[in-house]
């Protein structure tokens, strides 16, 4: 079976739940990390501290409305970084601004979308990404 590692940038406790429990109903193995604020995302991927013996994500989820950070600047880190860019980023938000979509696209985010409100299409959007990205694309 494929696995991959997940890095999940996620201040929700609620959405967290929500994503780790749609994923963990998959048939493939994946290993979830969660971090909750930008920076601790970027501590995360540069094995930073306590982050030393993580290895890096082969997908990472982010939010836009995080503390400290938000997901723009962790982005605009990942994407800028020579060992961190090819790393495929999903934003996953509530935000549906025109401003934010363009900005995510502008700093090479190479996905995305907006959290549907009601659970069941939440756990759905989720079960579309894992098809998608973990079924069907070829990561690095």
């Amino acid at each position: 079976m494929k696995s991959i590692k997940i890095l999940m940038v996620e201040d929700n406790e609620g959405d967290v739940l929500l994503t780790t429990e749609a994923l963990s109903d998959c048939k493939l193995i994946n290993e979830i990390k969660v971090v909750n604020d930008g920076h601790e995302a970027i501590e995360f991927l540069l094995q930073n501290g306590k982050y030393s013996k993580e290895q890096p994500p082969d997908l990472i989820l982010l939010d836009i409305n995080l503390p400290k950070k938000n997901g723009h600047e962790v982005l605009n880190k990942i994407k800028t970084s020579d060992n961190l860019k090819h790393i495929p980023v999903i934003m996953l938000t509530t935000s549906s601004s025109v401003i934010d979509v363009k900005k995510a696209y502008s700093n090479y985010v190479n996905c995305y979308i907006t959290k549907p409100v009601s659970p069941d299409d939440f756990i759905d959007a989720v079960s579309q990404i894992e098809n998608f990205w973990i079924s069907i694309v070829q990561l690095p």
